[in-house]
């Protein structure tokens, strides 16, 4: 499968050959700014470094030469002649980016090139969408108080219709007020038809602009979408090098690239799937001489398949492997000490398998560099829980294992039932709800605040959502007329108990404030039409509360993922450094500035620093030396990762105290891996 090693490196490079362009053009002209030559150089020093990352030489000896040429300038504007030698060696660099499109190379001889695509998009931070979607759906707020306000018309014109009706000229002509009453008459009537052309009117313009918005919310949300193939090359590497690792012949496969997902998921998304990836390399494709004895053709085969399914989207991982030893399985959780002996004898064939998401829980002999440490799976239904998702793991003895991983395809805005309950409502996503129905006191068995209910041929626990939010000493609602919401979370069902069902609505979720204690069922929020804020519930903290018989389950934490502040104004570098670092199981956090970091630092506490040395403004030399003057931050390890390679930028590093020096031209996964594990863990 093809892959592109230098998409980020050519968005990068062309954004800083305009840059340097531009400021050369500006040179030529005479411009007299004394930091112009300095933001030169530190343009060309930061594409020096991204060429060296990505391994291309060429660009990275001209972009040297590049500052060779305007060293000798840093204090003051070289000559206008001299601008001529510093855009030749641009153009050449220009001249070169475009051949690392892999694209090119697909083309024959006679093919038209490609059209450049760089004025067809644009890099937009997800925050700035977020924004931008809220900020949508903050203007129908008004656009739905209008739409309550149109009630008024009608009841004006009503009153019209009634007066009018009232102002009958009397008989009697003798009566002398036959005039006035005619002309009160003709005055009522131009008022029910003035109300009336502006009721229709005022409900035509709401409509078009509910419509319009509508158009606007949707487009907003799609901005937030990624196709799902921007994952397939870090998966499709992470399957070949556990091959290589292992010594096993695989083939790995990726369909449904097409289907789109929140941008915001896919770094939780990627790290989950290597593990799947690695998972079904090492645990589930068989050596090649137990292949050869099993008759199954060579190589193995790990396919990845991305299916839309409503509002949500499976990613469904599949090997053609030895297939889960449940038994094994089984065993290490006793031996782990996860599952009590008595405990293993009673569970099913579908609970015994999903022991395999739970830490700790391995089959695997050893601990190699792909298996062994029982935490592949576990991450998986982490994650799994932190995008509100689903996994389900099924396996065939000598034919293979499926893992699902089921996600939202929207983590911003989703289509959700409306419920109330002792006078609150409160959103449940849809792709959760499986039925509703009225229940009555024949379906109840027990208390209401334990009880199940009847369906069909099972009882499903029962949870009463206005015990749940009780906050003021509201009663529960009457057991005489419930309704019921049937909520599903990774195959088991459990009954919402509320007192009326509201509607169906797309709701824009949005976090708690910090500092907000809230039951664990309370996934955020989300705003009415009228501003007031709604509660948005998690189906699965739902389901586990219902089936544990209390609204007071603490959801169970995630496995703790050491935090990494990696410092770097090349945009090459920092998505380099993150996929590796995420893909290694880190949580990392990028800052593009020394100023920047600082700042994050502060703010939170993270186990390890990676640092560039020349950005602008505050350096990586800067920046260490802010942090050893810091008592909170003195004793955070840090590596620099840099193009400097001279003498005296080491010893200059061994005196700020950095744990390691590595030099982008040399820049090496495995070392970079292996420095931080003995550093963070």
């Amino acid at each position: 499968m093809a892959r592109d090693p230098y998409q980020y490196f050519r968005v990068e490079a062309r954004e800083l050959l305009e840059g340097l362009g531009r400021g050369i053009l500006s040179l030529e002209k005479g411009d007299a700014d004394p930091d112009l030559v300095r933001r030169l150089l530190r343009l060309a020093h930061t594409l020096k470094g991204a060429a060296r990352v990505v391994r291309q030489a060429g660009i990275a000896e001209r972009a040297h030469a590049l500052e060779d040429a305007l060293a000798p300038w840093r204090e003051g504007a070289p000559p206008p002649a001299h601008a001529a030698e510093l855009l030749r060696l641009v153009d050449e660099i220009a001249a070169e980016v475009p051949a690392l499109d892999p694209a090119l190379e697909r083309r024959t001889a006679g093919d038209a090139a490609p059209p450049e695509r760089t004025l067809e998009t644009v890099r937009i931070e997800v925050g700035e969408l977020n924004a931008l979607l809220e900020g949508v759906f903050e203007a129908g707020v008004p656009l739905a108080a209008l739409r309550k306000e149109l009630g008024g018309f009608e009841r004006a014109r009503r009153l019209a219709r009634a007066l009018l009706d009232q102002l009958v000229p009397p008989t009697d002509p003798t009566g002398g007020r036959t005039d006035v009453l005619a002309r009160a008459r003709s005055l009522a009537e131009e008022l029910l038809g003035s109300l009336e052309r502006l009721q229709r009117g005022l409900t035509v313009s709401a409509d078009d602009g509910e419509r319009e918005l509508v158009q606007v919310r949707e487009a907003a949300g799609r901005l937030r979408l990624m196709p799902a193939s921007t994952l397939f090359a870090a998966l499709e590497r992470g399957a070949r090098d556990a091959a290589q690792s292992l010594g096993k012949p695989v083939t790995f496969e990726a369909l449904g690239g097409e289907n789109r997902v929140d941008a915001s998921a896919l770094p939780a998304l990627r790290d989950a799937l290597l593990h799947v990836v690695r998972n079904a390399v090492a645990h589930g494709i068989e050596s090649e001489p137990e292949r050869l004895s099993a008759a199954k053709p060579l190589p193995g085969r790990v396919e990845l398949r991305v299916e839309r399914r409503g509002q949500r989207l499976a990613f469904v991982c599949r090997d053609d492997g030895r297939g889960i030893d449940v038994a094994a399985v089984v065993a290490s959780s006793v031996r782990r000490g996860l599952l009590h002996p008595a405990e293993a004898e009673k569970l099913g064939a579908r609970d015994a398998l999903r022991l395999v998401l739970r830490e700790g829980v391995t089959t695997a002999p050893a601990t190699t560099q792909v298996s062994g440490r029982g935490i592949g799976l576990d991450v998986v239904r982490a994650t799994a829980a932190k995008l509100k998702g689903e996994v389900d793991v099924r396996s065939e003895p000598g034919r293979g294992t499926t893992v699902e991983l089921s996600v939202p395809v929207s983590l911003a805005s989703l289509p959700a039932l409306v419920v109330d309950a002792g006078g609150v409502t409160a959103s449940l996503p849809l792709d959760a709800v499986r039925l509703t129905l009225r229940v009555t006191g024949t379906d109840l068995v027990g208390s209401l605040e334990t009880s199940q209910i009847l369906l069909g041929d099972r009882t499903v626990p029962l949870l009463s959502l206005a015990a749940v939010l009780r906050r003021n000493g509201a009663s529960p609602p009457d057991r005489r007329g419930l309704c019921a919401v049937v909520l599903e979370s990774e195959g088991e069902l459990a009954a919402l108990a509320v007192e009326r069902l509201i509607g169906i609505d797309t709701v824009v979720v949005r976090s708690l404030p910090v500092g907000v204690l809230a039951d664990p069922i309370v996934a955020g929020a989300s705003l009415e039409a009228d501003g007031s804020p709604r509660l948005l519930l998690d189906p699965a903290a739902v389901v586990a509360a219902a089936r544990a018989g209390t609204a007071h389950l603490q959801p169970p934490r995630p496995p703790e993922k050491p935090p990494v502040l990696v410092i770097d104004d090349s945009l090459t570098t920092r998505m380099l450094e993150q996929s590796i670092l995420e893909s290694a199981g880190y949580d990392v956090e990028l800052a593009v500035s020394g100023e920047e970091a600082l700042a994050k630092a502060r703010n939170r506490r993270y186990r390890l620093f990676v640092v560039d040395i020349e950005m602008p403004g505050m350096d990586g030399f800067e920046f260490l030396d802010e942090v050893r003057s810091d008592p909170t931050l003195r004793d955070v390890p840090a590596i620099l990762v840099t193009s400097r390679s001279s003498s005296e930028d080491r010893r200059r590093g061994e005196q700020a105290g950095v744990r390691a020096y590595i030099v982008k031209s040399d820049f090496d996964e495995t070392r970079l891996l292996e420095t931080i594990r003995g550093l963070v863990g």
